[in-house]
């Protein structure tokens, strides 16, 4: 059953239902990896935990969960993706990247980075900003070498704060464009959001990640 097929909106009670408790199993497997990760000592990113996590998110709602996209799409009626044929070589050097600046990154840069490269890939046919966010946050909690507490976490603070996250998002990708790579105002929010989660301070000096 794919629920989108059925009911045709995301609006639709039914739809929003599966999605609500899609969102506590995706965060019940998110801490279940991150946990992993610590028992068996293996601090690193790849894409099969990306795809976990979309599958996890959109399970039954779309076609092809967990799956890379086997065609072209469009965000926000202006943004255009990388071709879905290029999805699969991105990914890779992405995943490579962010494994090469794993010991020497500054945590939060190197969450910012996968949130902002996941969203700017954007893999999956549906998910990408849940996906984006939980491995975003399975980096930093991974990085950070512990489950970070709160009520209300880093990906649904984000979630909360859509106007500034996503003209942070734009703000990298303007930058991209522009030449050179700048994740400042994305780290900004997130550092400022982590400490509402945490009610504790967190450095706010990004580190650079070595492309």
């Amino acid at each position: 059953m794919i629920l989108w097929e059925c009911v045709g909106s995301e609006s639709d009670p039914i739809y929003q239902e599966l999605e609500v408790a899609n969102g506590l199993r995706h965060y019940d497997f998110l801490r279940s990896i991150v946990n992993t990760s610590f028992r068996v000592q293996r601090p690193f990113l790849s894409s099969n935990i990306i795809k976990a996590l979309n599958f996890h998110a959109i399970a039954c709602l779309h076609t092809n969960a967990g799956e890379f996209r086997p065609c072209p799409v469009v965000v926000g009626g202006d943004y255009f993706p990388p071709d879905h044929y290029r999805v699969q070589a991105q990914m890779d050097d992405f995943v490579n990247q962010v494994n090469r600046n794993w010991e020497l990154a500054e945590p939060m840069a190197l969450a910012a980075f996968v949130l902002w490269r996941l969203n700017h890939i954007h893999p999956f046919i549906n998910g990408n900003g849940r996906t984006a966010r939980a491995a975003s946050y399975f980096v930093l909690c991974v990085k950070l070498g512990v489950l970070l507490p709160g009520v209300k976490i880093l990906p649904e603070l984000l979630r909360l704060n859509r106007d500034e996250y996503v003209a942070a998002l734009k703000h990298a990708d303007k930058s991209v464009a522009a030449g050179a790579l700048d994740l400042g105002p994305l780290h900004k929010l997130m550092s400022e959001l982590l400490t509402q989660q945490l009610g504790t301070p967190v450095s706010p000096d990004p580190a650079d990640v070595d492309a």
